[in-house]
């Protein structure tokens, strides 16, 4: 059932070569690479390819201290953190520099040993572990049960790209058999936002179980690079440790305690999302792609999701590309204008690459 991945990172990656697995991961966003590739200006795209709220948080203007002071972890800001997630207290909480220092530092904090990651998720945990010495094996998420060769999981959850959810009874499930044999279930939130009744928040008091979060994804705050670790407090004091001082700055702390505090805005945007998730399946469904999805973005599997990307980024549509897996992903547009162009560009793309289809 596991076999010993070489190229567990981001399918993206031809996985041809370890050291491509490890040493490079593809991400969403890239827009300036899609500008030089297809010779059209950067301001002239229509980015969808990542999973990012496109209706960011309306941040109020920072005050003067925050740019002029050293971040104070004497704050509140642990604090405003664990309250909005649900964390048991403020120290079940480390605020970092966005969950990539937390997937960077936390393998080489852990005994190596197997750790189990889907084949197709969020590309920097395989690369990450495997620096740190780690032996990264294929997790098959439909088990009830894992392995008795694994020691440690990765889980995101919902997944990306293939929106796969797990209930946290499973989860929690996977963690006390983990935790019998010393290891750890790293749980990845980052899309959780809008699944809250998914989250381990509450149960990270439990040693060997850790949660990541992010504000960059539902509040599209992914600019101000702050995260956070939730675990047991002994495990997080090594990784603060590791990590240093000031990792996430006065102007970030104050953009996400304003966020996690507007409760109003936070209710508005999961019922928005919810609604122009739906309207983006409709979209796809319309033109014969089968999809899955969460409120932030859908993915499909199919035999023409290659042609289909290629084709919409000659339009100037910029979207996430999966292989071999075969499978695309579409972020949100922002306007109705940008709507506009996403149907009229899917469209125009479904009939170059499958003449026989008229809709």
């Amino acid at each position: 059932m596991f076999d010993r991945l070489n190229g567990c990172a981001n399918e993206a990656n031809e996985p041809t070569e370890r050291a491509t697995a490890i040493d490079t991961v593809a991400h969403g966003g890239n827009l300036h690479e899609a500008a030089r590739r297809y010779g059209i200006p950067y301001a002239a795209w229509l980015d969808l390819s990542t999973g990012i709220n496109p209706h960011g948080y309306p941040v109020p203007p920072v005050p003067a201290d925050a740019w002029r002071r050293l971040p104070d972890d004497g704050d509140d800001f642990a604090a405003c953190a664990a309250r909005y997630y649900g964390a048991p207290d403020a120290a079940h909480v480390l605020p970092v520099a966005g969950s990539q220092a937390a997937i960077r530092a936390l393998p080489a904090l852990l005994p190596r040993a197997r750790v189990g990651i889907a084949p197709l998720t969020y590309g920097e945990y395989a690369p990450a572990f495997e620096r740190a010495g780690h032996q990264t094996m294929v997790l098959d998420v439909s088990h009830e049960t894992l392995p008795d060769a694994l020691t440690h999981a990765v889980v995101v959850n919902p997944n990306n790209p293939t929106a796969t959810r797990l209930s946290a009874a499973r989860l929690l499930h996977w963690h006390a058999q983990l935790s019998a044999r010393g290891g750890t279930l790293l749980v990845d939130e980052a899309f959780a936002d809008t699944m809250p009744e998914a989250s381990l928040a509450a149960s990270t008091y439990r040693d060997g179980l850790l949660a990541l979060r992010s504000p960059g994804k539902f509040f599209g705050l992914a600019g101000v690079r702050a995260g956070f670790v939730l675990g047991a407090p002994a495990l997080l004091e090594r990784l603060r440790s590791t990590l240093g001082a000031w990792t996430v700055s006065g102007p970030a702390r104050h953009a996400v305690k304003a966020a996690f505090a507007d409760e109003v805005w936070q209710r508005r945007m999961r019922t928005r999302l919810d609604a122009e998730s739906a309207r983006l399946v409709g979209l796809l469904h319309a033109q014969g792609f089968d999809t899955r999805s969460t409120p932030l973005f859908a993915w499909s599997v199919d035999a023409r999701a290659a042609a289909l990307h290629e084709a919409l980024a000659r339009r100037g549509v910029w979207t996430r590309l999966f292989m071999p897996s075969g499978s695309v992903r579409f972020g949100l547009p922002a306007s109705e204008t940008e709507w506009t162009r996403f149907n009229e560009s899917l469209r125009d793309a479904v009939r170059e690459i499958d003449p026989t289809r008229a809709g």
